[in-house]
């Protein structure tokens, strides 16, 4: 007999759910939430809430009004999902029939919410069991779109499709898996070709989606497929549903990046087609979609080609699209004075943890973020700028645009005040740029009589939009651009005092993107004609009456300071004078940005900050902000950010404050981690954020850096709770984020404070050698465990060569782990390079050990050799690895002669330091096997080395 709820026991769990969410009566509501607490023990609870979220009639004896039990059918649900979300293994097989038997009638009810989160609890089941965890989903959900049984109504068919294109979205890779000899995609596709053919236009718009999903993949469905794919979107380009459209352009962007060649025979219409779609009044989004095609072709590395032909039509459109609309202007023009309004919370942007920049091993900046060192910290840190951050890690995916580019507008001129992060103006600017770094002069030549007529146009919105365009194509046109900026460019100073907000706020993005021409100058006149005029004006309009100009201005001068490098020194003194200035008047949103100014003028100037005329100045103002904000505020974050920078720059000048501020980061990833414990505790769902943890422990790690050995040294052996223990947690946190940032400080504990690391290694080296397990992240789709293996690596070197006699009882797991990774295609080029590092250190103390398996990794380590540039860490891991062939010249047969070509080709710059002293000693070792070598290499020996 099928399961039956007991009437009294549904009656009392209607009653909870219903007072779980009473807001009214607090009392109620948490005795509810006690009892459900209570009732999840049971063996029936989860049936009970399948029973109530698919049954759409009041249960008998129940008394409520039809809102009412909507809302406690939503609950039922909401708990289903986050049963199977937390504890699908636990689930027993006959209540998981009842779930996907309530999920199935769920699609079918009347009422809308209950069809959502039905669709939501069946992608949530395949989630965590796999498609063949629930074969008959997809047949089921197939039959319902196609109204196979004649009486499944249109809302029904459309929640079918819905829950197929959240399936979809949320399980593309799954679903191109093969089971059985089988892939479910392979079916799939042709049927969601087919439901695109619907005469329901919600359900045609999400089968396009859903095939959105998989046009990226390049799979072998999508390739049998292709033709028929395309042939309905051509179909559908006319459709009169704009959804449709908006996800037949999205489907072009897609397919501009995978299959441009099928779009190349088409490309007169598809240029036609975006063109009529990006100058739809009525649906933003729909334009917006069309203009991201724009990006797509310009970022392709040949299809942009094909677009030459068109750009004298398609250009005009994005200029048009350019102009604020007289919506936007009502919005957002003519806006007031507002410098001493308070912000509210909801105009402030959540804040982040930020990655800083890597560099490789050999100390130079990696733009790919695979290898070791931070060039703020010295530590294998990523950095995503906030702008990245914030708005292009979502859409830099449909088409690569300039990181200069602010589409988001988070810190940048475009940033029009409006909710949106990306819309047609930004969108055109964009593609503007784009196709200006393709076609370079040529569009300076579209463009310039727009600007000649529009530049100093009497109506502000035009102006603007005539200052944006130039700033659009300054990376691409700058050779064409700069014989004419003796005249623009003090004109668009002048414009920072334009009446209109928006317009000096867009002036000071534009500054910024020429500023390299100013930076660039080398007369003293010119200098004093543009550069510094330019800089003051930024700096002036920093304390402009209105805070997005304020912001737009903070920005400009932030990219400034990054391009000028140290040519800044001499003008830091009223920099600061005017950044003391913004830290008493700004308010909090325009808070961030100053630290980003502050920070990037830290490592732009670098030392030289230690000046005490301007560290005396910087300092007092910062840490009074410093002092007033709380622990758990999210402006905690962009703050610690910047005293990293500010660390690293001034050195050992930081040490009176370093004291105060080491035990705060200690205090708040101890909170931190007490706050983790607690949700584990509590079966909580969410982990609580770990942002604040990541960006103290990059501030340790600064410190450490800093200051001198004995200073940090003291500050380590002085912080309680004890400080490697804290570390330890970290170095174990399930968050990748945090493991990467707490192995980037293990490192600098190394170089820096090892006699205070050297009596917890015992503890800490079994988690390094655990960490270094590839397998812990080869079947996950998230790359950043590669930045923990990374920097576990780099300390693993800078341990091995100070540890060196207690490195043998890990030396066999270290020797397997690094050689696991060095071999693997799957690992990145700056992570093998690293774990060659270590392992060459790692011979130093234990080349015996390595001796016998040299075999196995020799031709790796050789290779990772010849990508590295001369550096403290190739030369150590060289001369670990020679100590090792040394042991075992025999195993060297197949790969001698690269091991000399490396020897023949190393520069040791002077051999200045001892350890390369020692490197060139054990070269001169080896002269027995030169005899192999060709005139040519032994001539490169002859002159590096003097050993023939």
């Amino acid at each position: 007999m099928a399961w039956q709820p007991a009437s009294e026991s549904l009656q009392t769990l209607i009653g909870c759910l219903r007072n779980s969410h009473n807001g009214f009566d607090k009392v109620a509501q948490k005795q509810a939430e006690v009892m459900l607490g209570q009732a999840k023990a049971s063996p029936d609870f989860n049936n009970y809430l399948a029973f109530i979220f698919s049954s759409p009639a009041l249960p008998a004896g129940v008394s409520l009004s039809p809102d009412d039990y909507s809302m406690v059918r939503m609950a039922a649900g909401i708990m289903i999902k986050n049963t199977v979300k937390t504890s699908y293994k636990q689930i027993p097989a006959a209540t998981m029939l009842l779930i996907k038997a309530a999920v199935l009638m769920g699609i079918r009810d009347n009422n809308y919410s209950v069809r959502s989160y039905a669709g939501s609890i069946a992608t949530e089941v395949v989630r965590r069991g796999g498609i063949y965890a629930w074969p008959e989903l997809l047949e089921e959900l197939l039959k319902m779109v196609g109204n196979i049984d004649g009486q499944t109504t249109p809302v029904a068919q459309e929640a079918a499709m819905s829950a197929i294109a959240k399936i979809c979205e949320d399980n593309a890779r799954l679903l191109d898996r093969e089971y059985n000899g089988q892939r479910p995609l392979n079916i799939l596709l042709p049927k969601l070709i087919e439901a695109s053919t619907s005469q329901l236009p919600k359900v045609r718009a999400l089968a396009l989606a859903a095939l959105n999903d998989f046009i990226p993949s390049k799979s072998q469905a999508m390739l049998v497929n292709i033709d028929a794919l395309l042939s309905q979107l051509f179909s559908l380009a006319s459709d009169t549903n704009n959804d449709v459209r908006r996800e037949v352009c999205s489907a072009f962007v897609l397919l501009v990046e995978t299959r441009a060649d099928k779009l190349t025979p088409h490309i007169a219409g598809l240029v036609n087609y975006i063109i009529s779609q990006q100058k739809n009044e009525e649906d933003e989004d729909l334009a917006c979609q069309a203009v991201k095609f724009w990006l797509s072709a310009g970022e392709h590395k040949d299809f942009w080609k094909n677009i030459g032909p068109y750009v004298t039509k398609i250009v005009p459109t994005l200029l048009e699209g350019m102009v604020y609309s007289a919506e936007d202007i009502a919005l957002y023009g003519s806006a007031s004075d507002d410098d001493e309004e308070d912000d509210q919370a909801k105009d402030i942007k959540p804040q982040f943890a930020t990655r800083k920049p890597k560099r490789n091993a050999n100390g130079s900046t990696d733009p790919s973020n695979e290898s070791s060192q931070n060039s703020a910290t010295g530590n294998g840190y990523e950095k995503l700028s906030e702008m990245d951050q914030v708005e292009l890690e979502d859409e830099l995916e449909d088409g690569e645009i300039d990181d200069d580019l602010d589409v988001g507008g988070e810190y940048g001129g475009l940033d029009d005040g409006s909710d949106s992060s990306w819309n047609v103006r930004k969108g055109s600017a964009a593609a503007l740029d784009v196709f200006a770094r393709d076609f370079g002069d040529m569009i300076f030549s579209c463009i310039m009589p727009y600007l000649t007529e529009n530049i100093k146009h009497p109506d502000w919105p035009q102006r603007e939009a005539a200052v944006l365009s130039l700033g659009a194509i300054a990376n691409g046109c700058m050779t064409a651009v700069a014989p004419h900026l003796p005249h623009l460019l003090p004109y668009l100073i002048s414009l920072l005092d334009d009446p209109e907000p928006l317009v000096r706020q867009i002036t000071c993005w534009t500054l910024s993107r020429y500023s390299p021409w100013a930076i660039g100058l080398t007369d003293a006149t010119q200098v004093a004609t543009f550069f510094l005029p330019l800089m003051e004006g930024l700096l002036t309009k920093m304390l402009d009456k209105n805070k997005k100009v304020q912001e737009a201005a903070a920005s400009a001068m932030a990219t400034l300071e990054d391009r000028a490098g140290l040519k800044l020194a001499p003008y830091a003194g009223p920099i600061i004078k005017q950044y003391v200035k913004c830290f008493e008047k700004y308010k909090d949103r325009n808070m961030f940005i100053l630290y980003d100014c502050t920070q990037t003028l830290a490592e732009a100037i670098g030392p030289a900050l230690g000046n005490p005329e301007l560290s005396g100045q910087l300092l007092p103002s910062l840490f009074k902000r410093y002092e007033s904000v709380s622990n758990n505020s999210r402006e905690m974050l962009p703050l610690l950010e910047c005293l990293s920078y500010v660390v690293m720059s001034l050195g050992s000048v930081f040490e009176p404050y370093a004291q105060p501020v080491f035990l705060r980061c200690v205090n708040i990833i101890h909170d931190s981690l007490k706050q983790s414990l607690a949700a584990a505790s509590n079966n909580q769902v969410d982990e609580p954020e770990k942002d604040f943890i990541v960006t103290s422990l990059d501030l340790l790690g600064a410190i450490i850096q800093a200051l001198d050995g004995d200073q940090a040294s003291m500050l380590v052996t002085e912080t309680q709770p004890a400080f490697f223990e804290l570390l330890s947690f970290c170095l174990e946190d399930p968050v990748d984020e945090v493991r990467q940032s707490a192995y980037a400080v293990l490192g600098d504990c190394a170089k820096f404070v090892f006699p205070q690391l050297q009596p917890c290694l015992g503890t800490i080296l079994p988690i390094l050698l655990k960490q270094l397990d590839l397998d812990m992240i080869l079947d996950t789709e998230i790359d950043s465990g590669f930045s923990v293996i990374n920097n576990a690596c780099w300390s693993v070197g800078e341990i091995s060569i100070r540890h060196e006699d207690e490195m043998a009882p890990f030396a066999d797991g270290l020797l397997k782990r690094c050689v696991e990774i060095m071999t693997n295609p799957c690992v990145p080029h700056g992570v093998i390079e690293n774990a060659a590092i270590a392992l060459g250190r790692l011979g130093l103390s234990c080349s015996e050990t390595l001796a016998p398996h040299l075999r196995t990794f020799a031709k790796d380590f050789l290779m990772a050799m010849d990508e590295i540039n001369p550096s403290e860490e190739k030369a150590t891991a060289l001369l670990g690895f020679t100590l090792v062939v040394t042991e075992n010249p025999k195993a060297m047969e197949k790969d001698l002669l690269h091991y000399f070509r490396t020897i023949a080709t190393y520069e040791d710059i002077g051999l200045r330091s001892p350890v390369k002293q020692k490197l060139h000693n054990a070269f001169q070792h080896l002269q027995m096997f030169l005899d192999q070598l060709s005139e040519e290499e032994q001539a490169a020996l002859q002159a590096q080395y003097r050993i023939f």
